[in-house]
């Protein structure tokens, strides 16, 4: 991991933090996304973060290259959820396994304790223990399941919510 850097996203991010997700809306049920997105037809969702304030997006890049990314969003739109956001994080595949998942995941979270974040929620598609691995060694809690949420790739999957406390 020498010469990782951990920051938040810039524009000239926007194509490979595309790229990474497309692989997990293509390759896994990770994402209940089901078509690949332009990097224009992700605008929006770049438009929404900030260097400060609870939408976040941050990426670890070594050189030129972007290896994941990790934000936090709105977990609903209405006005009483706001301290409640939730989060995720995407790595390349063979990225994973080396820390950089922690380390980054880790960057984002120190960044959301500083802002008005209660809680940060995070939803997993299961069976997937290396990201149940990863939400539990960040303090994240299981906190319900629910089953058979989303169907793709002609089978039903579950999704496991996990609670981390942030202040």
């Amino acid at each position: 991991m020498t010469g990782m850097e951990f920051r938040i996203a810039c524009p000239a991010d926007r194509v490979a933090v595309t790229a990474i997700y497309n692989h997990y809306v293509r390759e896994t049920p990770y994402t209940f996304d089901t078509e690949p997105f332009s990097p224009g037809a992700r605008d929006a969702w770049f438009e929404q973060f900030g260097s400060r304030g609870r939408h976040q997006l941050v990426v670890a890049a070594s050189g030129d290259a972007v290896l994941g990314y990790a934000c936090s969003t709105s977990f609903k739109a209405k006005p009483a959820y706001g301290p409640l956001v939730e989060t995720t994080i995407y790595l390349v595949p063979q990225a994973t396994g080396q820390g950089i998942g922690r380390r980054l995941y880790g960057t984002l979270l120190a960044r959301l304790a500083t802002e008005d974040v209660h809680r940060a929620i995070a939803g997993i598609v299961i069976p997937n223990a290396p990201s149940i691995a990863l939400h539990e060694q960040l303090g994240f809690q299981a906190a319900g399941t629910l089953d058979e949420a989303g169907r793709k790739f002609g089978q039903w999957w579950s999704v496991a919510w996990y609670l981390r406390r942030m202040s």
